[in-house]
């Protein structure tokens, strides 16, 4: 695993438009993704993590590209809700966008828990998902740098050796997910 580093790619626009959520998770407003995480707003966001047959968790390095968290480790894809977007929907985009994995009933999407915003989910509710698959996936170049299998163990030790290289919101999620997940 390597380390972090810059500028949004073309994909990642600061005028994409997010729902705005109250402290119940219910929809108050809209407003743009630059708005959002200036003011830091609560609104929503999907986690997914891909568990192999093996029992190993697919992660990916965010692209330097990114805005938030560049060339860090994070779940094996996660990302914002679109205005009028439901969690579950969000979450197979994602998983296609980033990854190239198609939801089927092999793939055994299932929500594990749920975040409520505060600073590490940058005030974010975000849905927690596991699903099944081995790949090989097809990584979005400007949203993932690459992507590796790992034991729960090797995660557990890398978060403790080298925290900085992982985004904080993964480095949050991730005791919750092992407490809530058998893997």
């Amino acid at each position: 695993m390597s380390s972090p580093g810059s500028a949004p790619p073309p994909a990642q626009r600061d005028d994409e438009i997010f729902d705005v959520v109250n402290d119940r998770d219910e929809v108050i407003g809209q407003a743009t993704r630059a708005e959002v995480h200036t003011r830091r707003l609560f609104h929503r966001a999907v986690h997914v993590l891909v568990v192999g047959a093996d029992g190993r968790v697919f992660l990916q390095q965010r692209s330097q590209l990114k805005d938030t968290s560049p060339g860090c480790w994070n779940s094996s894809c996660s990302g914002h809700l679109d205005a009028g977007e439901d969690y579950d929907l969000a979450a197979v985009r994602e998983l296609g966008e980033e990854i190239g994995l198609t939801v089927t009933p092999a793939t055994r999407l299932t929500r594990q828990l749920k975040l409520l915003p505060r600073r590490e989910t940058g005030w974010e509710f975000a849905w927690i998902y596991t699903a099944r698959g081995d790949g090989p996936f097809t990584l979005h170049p400007t949203e993932v740098e690459r992507g590796e299998w790992l034991t729960p163990g090797e995660v557990t030790r890398a978060l403790a050796e080298r925290p900085r290289e992982f985004s904080r919101a993964f480095a949050y999620l991730w005791p919750m997910v092992l407490a809530n997940s058998p893997f």
